[in-house]
């Protein structure tokens, strides 16, 4: 099957028309309420698809499925770069960058070393789930795929990761925060669910359950923390680079140009050139074009694939979901301890 445009087109529109339906169900109240995102409703509608329907899909819309999981996705991960500012990492100041530094680094070497040494995971997999959980969720998953070159199903698991455990936390945190479990104020509380759970949308979901203040606070640090996706995955595809072969020189590393865009787009939005309506369309389109990318994702997954994956992807996560609880409180204390209570 061609990939020139006449035949990437059809699966293109085929795949858009789809996340379009994705964005509309996310916004139902009952989702919405939950703080499901369309990426999550993409690939959970592209696999029921893939696998429902068997090999009943048309094989024209294969080269655009393929254009909107790889292409598409490196042209969201650029414009994610106007969600965010220098200036925010500004607010945080440098504790706050610090935390951002600690939790993302000792969860992706955490998350690699448990998931290759000890529980024998592919290391694409271990890399894919250790991003999600230490900076974005499924963004960082689906940022992380073409950089590891993995398959659409150990990235479809990756991000069922994300989607339980980012779930679970967004109603976990909340609660230990009302019990008393947590000796922080509303303010360091919310730098604590900024630097530890995943999805930017679970943040805003376990920041507002407290305060607006909260919320806030949470938001900033994690934007800080998603700033830290482009030198992570500079760093995995030299990491990589490196585990292949020795005394390698610098023609021979692969660095992600999307992740260079997406700090020169950050670098862009700082200068704050932009009306503020353009923005918000530019992270509207950008929404879309990540749940069209989440969709392919999830139409390039079936079952078959997913023998023999086993429950080891899961029980990463769950080692990771704990570090970042107990870990993240951990850092949060001694990087911003000022604003413990007495």
């Amino acid at each position: 099957m061609s990939d020139k445009p006449a035949g990437v087109l059809s699966g293109t529109i085929a795949v858009g028309v789809l996340a379009l339906a994705c964005v509309w169900l996310a916004s139902l109240p009952a989702l919405e309420a939950l703080r499901v995102s369309p990426l999550i409703v993409g690939i959970v509608v592209g696999v029921s698809l893939a696998n429902l329907t068997g090999d009943r899909l048309p094989d024209s819309w294969a080269p655009g499925i393929r254009f909107s999981a790889k292409r598409l996705l490196r042209l969201a991960i650029v414009l994610f770069g106007f969600r965010i500012t220098f200036g925010q990492v500004v607010q945080v100041g440098v504790s706050g960058v610090v935390l951002d530094i600690v939790m993302v680094t000792s969860t992706l070497v955490i998350g690699v070393l448990v998931g290759t040494r000890v529980l024998k995971l592919d290391r694409e997999t271990a890399v894919l789930t250790s991003s999600g959980a230490a900076i974005c969720g499924a963004a960082a998953v689906i940022a992380a795929e073409p950089v590891v070159k993995a398959q659409p199903h150990q990235t479809t698991v990756a991000v069922g990761t994300v989607v339980l455990f980012g779930t679970l936390a967004m109603f976990l945190y909340p609660v230990a925060f009302h019990a008393g479990l947590l000796p922080f104020t509303e303010e360091l509380f919310g730098a604590y669910v900024g630097a530890s759970v995943h999805e930017v949308a679970h943040v805003v979901g376990a920041g507002a359950a407290v305060s607006e203040q909260t919320a806030a606070t949470a938001v900033i640090v994690k934007m800080t923390r998603v700033m830290l996706l482009a030198p992570a995955l500079i760093g995995i595809s030299l990491w990589l680079k490196r585990s292949k072969t020795s005394g390698i020189t610098t023609s021979d590393l692969t660095i992600p140009w999307f992740a260079l865009g997406f700090i020169a787009v950050t670098g862009f939005n700082s200068l704050d050139v932009l009306p503020v309506a353009l923005v918000e369309a530019l992270v509207v389109l950008d929404n879309y074009l990540l749940t069209m990318a989440m969709t392919a994702l999830g139409l390039s997954t079936v079952a078959s694939r997913l023998k023999g994956v086993g429950w080891g992807p899961f029980l990463l996560a769950l080692i990771l979901f704990i570090w970042l609880i107990f870990g993240g409180f951990v850092a949060t204390s001694w990087t911003m301890g000022s604003g413990l209570q007495a």
